[in-house]
């Protein structure tokens, strides 16, 4: 009896060991989401606006052969006005004129998290809060990038967060819970993914099972790079671009990596003829909308649509590239309380440091962009992709 007692507490206290793993690693990744901001930072006082280009809005097919899918983390309407604000009066989004709503309920809570609501995109199921890639039942779905994979199709991740964070990871890994980030970074050797670029450097090399994921990827011929002046230097072949040992810094430290490293990733993955799937996302809107900062919100909503503008420059020339950018769901409860299309100033006031449940916009341009107009369940995004790339 005693033997027997003691293996059921020895089992019981490695249990909970491995819980308190995840936990700390949880910690670890995600203290953004209880980050203070000063008071002062609720305004951004402006600063010079980037010039945004027009383009035309003639393609030269009516379905796309690629598809890049741009997800701003925490987007809400209001996140986007700060920056049409901030930047003056205009995005390079005053492109995209397709608009829709996008409803981000999950299966388990009114107000979703970014794993139930990339896993709803990426999918097209309503799953639990914290479920990355698999049903209610813990069952792995689908992917479309593992179904643009499977039809021949290029693809990539690209984010300034790290790589195995919630958003990213629900595109390309499949478990019960967002905090597994080693079990996550595992599940990239088990696709053929052509370029994914991110933070999360220790999730693929300082690992509990020994294993250097590193070495492994590059035994599968990838290319792996740390820096992004090397990383916008590849041309072509399979690119791992670790940035960061964890999460990549706020805009003063990480400076343009998202803006460069969506253009690699679209020049690497045009070189397939069959066309490709890149989901893009611009992590940290959500993170200043957890610390109830307008300052980190309109840095990082600026730098996202100069992605998009890499994205539309592509797209525009292509002819055969729809762009959609949406978001996951609203962070902050924001409301634009004061702004100034003069100087770019913009205040912003704040009901919640988490996430809210309102519907976020969706935006679209390229072959197949009216299919994004109307309000439609952030599952039907995935449908309408499906349909729309791979005739499904």
């Amino acid at each position: 009896m005693p033997e027997t007692y003691n293996k059921m507490m020895n089992r019981i206290l490695l249990i909970l060991l491995l819980i308190a793993g995840i936990q700390a690693s949880s910690f670890a990744q995600d203290a953004y989401m209880n980050a203070e901001a000063a008071e002062k930072e609720k305004t951004y006082n402006g600063g010079s606006a980037y010039v945004v280009k027009n383009y035309p809005q003639k393609f030269k097919a009516k379905k796309p052969r690629n598809i890049i899918l741009m997800i701003g983390d925490g987007m809400g309407v209001a996140q986007v006005f700060s920056g049409i604000t901030a930047n003056h009066g205009k995005l390079f989004l005053d492109n995209m004129k397709y608009i829709g709503f996008s409803k981000t309920q999950s299966a388990s809570d009114y107000i979703t998290d970014s794993a139930a609501g990339g896993t709803a995109i990426s999918c097209g199921i309503k799953t639990y809060n914290g479920a990355i890639g698999v049903n209610t039942d813990t069952v792995a779905v689908k992917t479309i990038l593992e179904d643009a994979e499977t039809k021949g199709l290029a693809t990539g991740l690209v984010s300034t967060s790290a790589i195995t964070h919630a958003t990213p990871a629900s595109f390309i890994a499949h478990q019960k819970n967002r905090g597994m980030y080693e079990d996550i970074a595992a599940d990239f050797l088990k696709t053929d993914i052509d370029v994914f670029i991110g933070g999360g450097m220790d999730h693929f090399t300082k690992r509990e099972d020994g294993r250097n994921l590193v070495e492994e990827l590059k035994e599968k011929d990838y290319r792996v790079e740390t820096d992004i002046n090397t990383i916008s230097q590849v041309k072509n072949g399979k690119l791992a671009g670790l940035t960061s040992s964890m999460h990549n810094g706020r805009m003063s430290e990480r400076g343009d990596i998202l803006p460069r490293a969506t253009e690699t990733a679209i020049n690497i993955l045009d070189h397939n003829k069959k066309g490709f799937f890149l989901m893009v996302e611009g992590s940290q809107i959500d993170w200043g909308g957890h610390a109830n900062s307008t300052i980190y919100i309109v840095e990082d909503m600026l730098d996202f649509d100069r992605a998009i503008g890499k994205a539309l420059d592509f797209a525009a020339k292509d002819g055969e590239t729809l762009v959609i950018v949406t978001a996951d769901h609203e962070t902050g409860g924001l409301s634009i309380l004061g702004g100034d299309m003069n100087t770019g100033m913009v205040k912003g006031e704040y009901t919640t440091k988490d996430h809210s449940a309102v519907m976020v916009p969706v935006f679209a341009y390229g072959p197949g962009a009216e299919e994004f107009m109307g309000i439609m369940e952030n599952t039907d995004l995935h449908k309408k992709m499906e349909k729309l790339l791979l005739g499904k």
